[in-house]
This record gives structure tokens, sequence and C-alpha cells, in this order.
């Protein structure tokens, strides 16, 4: 079996080796026995393993999330990832929607943003002190 060095699983994970460590500080990553006078050897399957935490983190995933995930990669709880994915894509829904409000709100603040000569306070300093409204 070929096995790996820290350094080398994390060149072939394209992470850091502090990454690998505060994975498994998290218990993202198991940590192999460390043989007498020897180092930790790490194999193929822990590659795939960290890029697949890494891959779940670009697409939104948190830790605890991630962390979520890997109880249910058993081949056996594919309904219960899929819940917890759907439960992430409307989660991300919202914030889209909650994005767009903001922009829309950004935009509508600049448009109204046009001092007069003689304006004691520039509109939008204006428009950022009135009461709020839901």
């Amino acid at each position: 079996m070929d096995t790996l060095t820290i350094a080398r699983l994390a060149r072939e994970a394209d992470v850091h080796i502090e990454t690998i460590r505060f994975y498994q500080r998290r218990g993202l990553l198991p940590e192999p026995e460390k043989p007498e006078g020897g180092a930790r050897r790490y194999s193929k399957k822990d590659v795939a393993h960290l890029r697949l935490i890494r891959a779940a983190q670009r697409i939104g995933f948190s830790l605890d999330e991630v962390a979520q995930l890997l109880r249910l990669d058993d081949g056996a709880h594919c309904a219960e990832a899929g819940e917890l994915t759907a439960h992430k894509l409307a989660d991300i829904r919202n914030r889209i929607r909650d994005l767009q409000a903001i922009e829309a709100a950004l935009a509508h603040l600049l448009e109204q943003n046009t001092s007069q000569p003689g304006d004691s306070s520039c509109p939008l300093f204006t428009a950022l002190q009135r009461p709020v409204t839901t």
C-alpha cells in the first residue's frame, strides 16, 4: 500500500499541513497512529477525504455541516445527506434574496445621492439617518 507523509498528503490534496492538523483537531480527519520512531502515514483515501471536505466548504457548507455530512458518508444515509443539502440550498437562496434586497437599497441610496449647492448634508447621510422601516 502506497502511504504518504503529511507533507505529501498536503501537496496531493492541495491544502496546507496546518489545515490537515486543524481538521484532525476538529475530528474531520482521523489522525493515524505514530509508529515508534517513525512518522504518521496517510493513504490515498485520506487525500479523497480532504478533497471532499474542501469541496463541501467551497459550495457553502460550514465545518460543522461538513462533519454532519461525513458522518452520513457510509452509503446508507443518502436521504439524510440529501436533506442536509436541501436545507443548505434553501439557506443559500434566502441569503441571495437578502443580498438582492441590500443591493436594491444601496442602488436606491446612490440614486438619491445628488446634492445641490448649499446643501448642508449629503443626501446619502440624511437617508441613512432616517428611521428604519421594514
